[in-house]
């Protein structure tokens, strides 16, 4: 079965109503990222960064997954799928995709300050606060990679990207390290499909099949692409 890898950004998230930081001028919210998503801003004041991470969750939990997340799901019916996100949501998760990285950590889950294994799942929309603590006695952060952090799934990533047969990029302008690294890792051979409205400023070095849509709209267009691309060759 051939091997086919999305990388998913915050557009496709976006066409289900959450905002991200490249909304307005790096605001989330009417936070800005260096109060809220880094290590220094737990350090400075970790009740406002619990409490936004809390309200995220909220938000997040009242999105519905759009035809976008659908159609990566789909894609499951002919191909082996694996996502690769750089979205903290479980919108992928909810349209029924079973094979998912989440590259920048996952709203619905938390971890102790001091032991980055202990993970903690957050049930439904409940609130962490100061004083919560895991198993070992500490207290929980968000299960988030914050700016300035590294991504511990990055290598894990790049090896798939490495034995893709295609890669589907989508909701993502690409202009976010590490994870634009990712595409420099697909083999020459294997189709790069990039679902966008605007015209990529990335330079790719190879040849692209650009959709020039949103991912609502272009996903399903990149998914009967592959299965005819598939078909044929």
């Amino acid at each position: 079965m051939y091997r086919i890898v999305i990388l998913s950004g915050a557009g496709i998230s976006a066409e289900s109503g959450l905002k991200t930081f490249r909304d307005s001028d790096g605001l989330w919210e009417n936070h800005h990222i260096h109060d809220v998503a880094t290590p220094e801003a737990w350090q400075r004041n970790p009740s406002l960064v619990l409490d936004f991470y809390n309200q995220r969750r909220k938000t997040a939990a009242e999105a519905e997954p759009n035809q976008g997340h659908i159609s990566c799901a789909e894609l499951e019916n002919d191909f082996h799928v694996q996502i690769i996100t750089q979205n903290v949501d479980n919108l992928h998760e909810r349209s029924g995709s079973t094979n998912i990285i989440h590259l920048h950590g996952e709203l619905n889950k938390v971890r102790s300050v001091e032991n980055p294994d202990l993970i903690v799942e957050v049930e439904g929309t409940a609130a962490i606060n100061l004083g919560d603590t895991g198993s070992d006695g500490h207290q929980l952060r968000p299960h988030i990679v914050w700016f300035g952090e590294m991504v511990p799934l990055l290598p894990t990533a790049a090896e798939i990207v490495a034995e893709a047969d295609a890669l589907v990029v989508v909701g993502t302008s690409l202009q976010v390290y590490p994870a634009a690294s990712l595409v420099d890792f697909l083999p020459d051979e294997a189709p790069l499909l990039v679902i966008d409205p605007r015209k990529p400023d990335y330079h790719f070095g190879r040849a692209v099949e650009h959709f020039e849509a949103t991912a609502v709209d272009g996903m399903p267009l990149a998914a009967k692409w592959l299965r005819d691309w598939f078909s044929n060759n």
